[in-house]
């Protein structure tokens, strides 16, 4: 028997699609309530995960006590029997005292590799870590770095440990949620929550990238974890900035990324060993694009000065723009050293720079920083002894004497032309140069005498330029400057 076909009346369907759509707007409003609430109700399952795996770290170290007056009254005096009762019991001398410090740290693997801050165990004679259970143990350094503030402990343990693992710090974003645990003020597996208040904080290292949040972190977090909310390390605990060197909500944690490559380099050498390019470099500033020929913009890193190492060797000159190395475009000098310090030592790699307007490709075999030898910066050969002096685009220039070389703590071949003075009101003195600087070159071509300087502003001028390159050194350091020639 066929079933029999109903007809729905149009009043009854078009209740029937209003009734669907509610339900689907009910449902989507549900949804972004529960995206809206970003916040989550509790950490309490994320602290009771991770806190098993976060240590605290106590140091002794045997120091000298203080010297000073041992006492020493007139004969005859009332308290000289004291004074010598007193070091009698003091004996030959001051005896060395043992003094503590405390820390945090975190266990990454089963078999008792811990992480720390290289400032919590530094110059320590012992290191007892304690667990969350009570359980104490000490530790061995395996090897630190001094460089990221970053140090691996070992200890031994019968039974295997809980361990947490590093997260992904580059997907951590501004606002994103983190938990911090440690040994604040000595108090032990505290836990408190923020946000991510910036990314790729440098504080004062070469290979600073900092994450900063607001997450509670105090003296003692030191070396501890910071935790996304997926129970991974992305950070760790570092330093603070404050006032009273309590919290003010503006701490920083060293990103796991760095801190990953460092600590798989200390398991397996017990150092680091990070790639040398070997040139002395210098961020572009929009003046010098102008000074530059075929720059456009101030991206890459210029070259101030090449001594003996990997980059002379593959041909890489002084007034060179490194533009790509190893095929990453370079952005700023903090970049490129942390590029170069993150690739193998021993690698072949192309770098890419502007000489003469043009580019050129040059393969570099990179050396070990850690191996490399002090920079010395070469200097112009030269012979100049010009007695006279000229005010030059606000600067009053003379020719390096013997006396100046004296006087200025020169290298004895330095050449090139001493700034007497600089016009307070000028470009110059706007731009940095001061009494005492050494210009070595203008317009990437030696200077030896007024004159050359001279030659090179109006070639400048001549090619529409408006303003010249100086390579300036001052204390031995060379760094670039771009002077506008329209004064």
């Amino acid at each position: 028997m066929k079933p029999k076909a109903v007809s729905v009346p149009m009043p009854q369907l078009g209740l029937a699609k209003a009734m669907w759509l509610s339900f689907f707007t009910i449902v989507a409003l549900m949804v972004q309530t529960l995206v809206a609430q970003a916040r989550p109700d509790s950490f309490a399952d994320l602290a009771d995960q991770v806190s098993p795996s976060v240590v605290n770290i106590t140091t002794s170290t045997v120091v000298a006590s203080r010297t000073g007056p041992r006492g020493v009254v007139p004969e005859g005096s009332p308290f000289e029997d004291f004074f010598r009762e007193f070091q009698d019991r003091e004996g030959d001398g001051p005896r060395p005292r043992r003094s503590s410090a405390l820390g945090s740290g975190f266990v990454i693997s089963e078999d008792g590799y811990v992480v720390t801050n290289n400032h919590v165990i530094d110059g320590a004679d012992e290191i007892l870590v304690e667990f969350f259970t009570g359980e104490e143990l000490p530790a061995t350094v395996v090897g630190k770095d001094p460089n990221t503030d970053i140090a691996l402990l070992k200890v031994e343990s019968e039974t295997p440990l809980p361990f947490v693992s590093f997260g992904d710090s580059d997907t951590a974003r501004v606002g994103d949620w983190v938990l911090a645990v440690g040994n604040p003020l000595g108090q032990g597996f505290s836990v408190s929550a923020g946000i991510v208040s910036a990314r790729n904080r440098a504080l004062s290292g070469t290979y600073d990238d900092y994450i900063q949040t607001d997450a509670a972190i105090n003296r003692g977090n030191s070396g501890g974890p910071l935790f996304n909310m997926d129970g991974e390390v992305v950070g760790v605990n570092t330093a603070i900035l404050s006032p009273n060197g309590g919290s003010i909500g503006i701490g920083f944690s060293m990103a796991s990324n760095v801190v990953t490559r460092v600590v798989d380099q200390l398991r397996d050498f017990g150092e680091t060993r990070r790639g040398w390019l070997g040139v002395q470099i210098q961020n572009i500033s929009e003046d010098m694009v102008e000074a530059i020929e075929g720059l456009e913009n101030t991206n890459g890193a210029i070259v101030t000065n090449v001594p003996e190492g990997p980059a002379k060797e593959a041909g890489i000159e002084a007034n060179d723009v490194i533009l790509t190395f190893d095929g990453q475009e370079v952005e700023d000098v903090r970049g490129l050293v942390r590029t170069v310090g993150n690739t193998e030592v021993g690698k072949a790699v192309r770098v890419v720079v502007l000489r003469d307007g043009k580019t050129q490709t040059l393969k570099v075999t990179l050396g070990r920083r850690e191996d490399a030898e002090t920079a010395v910066p070469a200097s112009s050969e030269g012979n100049s002894d010009e007695p006279n002096e000229k005010d030059i685009l606000g600067l009053t220039v003379t020719p390096v004497t013997s006396a100046l070389r004296d006087e200025l703590g020169l290298d004895a071949d330095a050449t090139g032309l001493v700034i007497a003075n600089v016009d307070e009101t000028s470009k110059a003195f706007e731009k940095g140069l001061r009494q005492g600087d050494l210009i070595v070159e203008a317009s990437q071509q030696e200077v030896l005498s007024i004159s050359d300087l001279e030659q090179q502003i109006a070639d400048a001028k001549e090619a529409g330029r408006k303003s010249i390159l100086l390579l300036v050194h001052r204390g031995g350091e060379p760094r670039f400057v771009a002077l506008g020639i329209d004064e």
